[in-house]
């Protein structure tokens, strides 16, 4: 076969046989097909798109064009999550540990942030002594023990996907709902899971910024991986402000302890964590549906046992052994804590959730470049929600900086972010919008 005909058949819109995508995938994954015949076949997707039946062939060859890990030792569903990326995010803090309470295995295999949104490994990364980066061996054997490893990606997964991400995020491709497809669920399948989650979010802090975007995207996955014989079902949420009061790294980090402590909990994100383990103890076969799933997550959570087993990962990924009792002395800390003031009294009717996110990067808390080293200290708490009242007395956020001109970079932003007015026009978005299944 020659790769610049298979170009040529997606770009004049045909469909391409399974043995046609996975010589192009073998090509990509062994760099036998050129960085710009990549970009060609992207640019061709993008605008001619895939059948079903292409993306999970697409998925399956990026899946085995590196390991798959076999938990077939482990007694106990292999459950896990995806999200689509967020402000105030820390879902995965919360939600392994609780499924490992209620009797999954969570091999969960997490990114760095991207762009505005934050990103679980960094978060991790604000823990002392925490690897966020194990081998294979240790991996296992605190999944085995524990219940749960949150880690980032290991070995050889999905190398091919690893070379097409890189290639279309220069080429203006990235937005292409087939490719966004089969780039997540390769990486997925790859980890040997028995069942997905997927948290599809809209709003001013998504990628899809528009309600019916992120629906089509969350059909989409939700078809090829079940095609692709990962039982899958998808949560879409809202992200028209940040899901919990804090957004930042270490920040995040303590908003989950208090969270799992009982000592502080922020109620969207209580809802999202608690629906979308819901959805998965059912998918695995551990509740006997979405409801008995949220019951049982509720008691994981209120009876102790979801911080007791996070409590143990931490410490058996090389973390404090007294890290819950004492997150506040481990976790870095800035030396400048300011509020953030509105420029008017009123009511939150509206918040750029983006904007949010960018704050908190040009603090130092992301990157603008991909070798940037982050600032684990930085970041914003107390954020307002929409609906809360703003005022002298009640600030927009509090601003955590390293600098004062970092306060005032910072403040502005939030400040341009938040839209002050009436009650009356407060929106009215649920956490969690919709359940989609195949």
């Amino acid at each position: 076969m020659l790769p610049q005909e298979i170009v040529r058949k997606k770009r004049d819109g045909q469909t391409l046989t399974p043995e046609e995508i996975a010589f192009f995938v073998r090509g990509l994954a062994d760099e036998t097909i050129t960085e710009g015949q990549v970009a060609a076949f992207a640019m061709a997707v993008f605008f001619k798109g895939l059948t079903v039946e292409e993306r999970v062939g697409l998925t399956l060859g990026m899946r085995d064009s590196g390991d798959v890990l076999d938990w077939s030792d482990v007694d106990a569903p292999v459950l896990d999550k995806h999200s689509t990326g967020g402000v105030g995010d820390n879902v995965s803090l919360m939600l392994a540990p609780a499924l490992a309470a209620c009797g999954a295995a969570v091999p969960m295999i997490s990114g760095r942030g991207l762009g505005h949104t934050g990103g679980t490994l960094d978060k991790f990364d604000s823990i002392p002594g925490y690897k966020t980066q194990p081998d294979n061996t240790l991996f296992k054997k605190v999944v085995k023990e524990v219940g749960c490893a949150i880690i980032g990606q290991t070995g050889n997964l999905a190398p091919a996907d690893k070379r097409f991400y890189g290639i279309r995020d220069v080429t203006a491709t990235v937005e292409s709902i087939d490719l966004i497809t089969a780039s997540i669920l390769s990486k997925k399948l790859a980890a040997g899971l028995e069942g997905l989650v997927l948290d599809v979010k809209w709003g001013t802090g998504a990628f899809m910024a528009k309600l019916e975007d992120a629906r089509a995207l969350a059909q989409s996955l939700v078809l090829v991986a079940n095609g692709a014989g990962l039982k899958t079902t998808a949560i879409l949420t809202d992200m028209n402000e940040p899901l919990a009061s804090a957004a930042g790294n270490a920040i995040e980090v303590q908003n989950a302890v208090d969270f799992l402590k009982g000592t502080a909990i922020d109620s969207r994100l209580w809802d999202v964590t608690v629906a979308q383990g819901g959805e998965l103890l059912a998918t695995g076969g551990l509740a006997e549906n979405g409801a008995d799933g949220e019951a049982k997550m509720r008691d994981a959570f209120e009876s102790g046992k979801a911080a007791e087993i996070f409590a143990k990962m931490v410490t058996a990924l090389g973390g404090p052994a007294d890290f819950m009792e004492k997150s506040e002395l481990y976790l870095a800390k800035a030396p400048i804590e300011a509020p953030i003031y509105a420029d008017m009294d009123g009511i939150v009717t509206g918040v750029d959730a983006r904007q949010v996110g960018l704050a908190v990067v040009a603090l130092g808390g992301g990157r603008t470049f991909a070798a940037q080293k982050i600032d684990p200290a930085v970041g914003l708490t107390n954020l307002a929600g929409l609906g809360n009242s703003v005022d002298s007395d009640a600030p927009l956020a509090i601003v955590h900086a390293q600098t004062q001109d970092q306060v005032e970079e910072a403040s502005r932003m939030v400040r341009a972010a938040y839209r002050i007015g009436d009650a009356r026009d407060v929106p009215d978005y649920p956490a969690v919008v919709e359940r989609i299944a195949s």
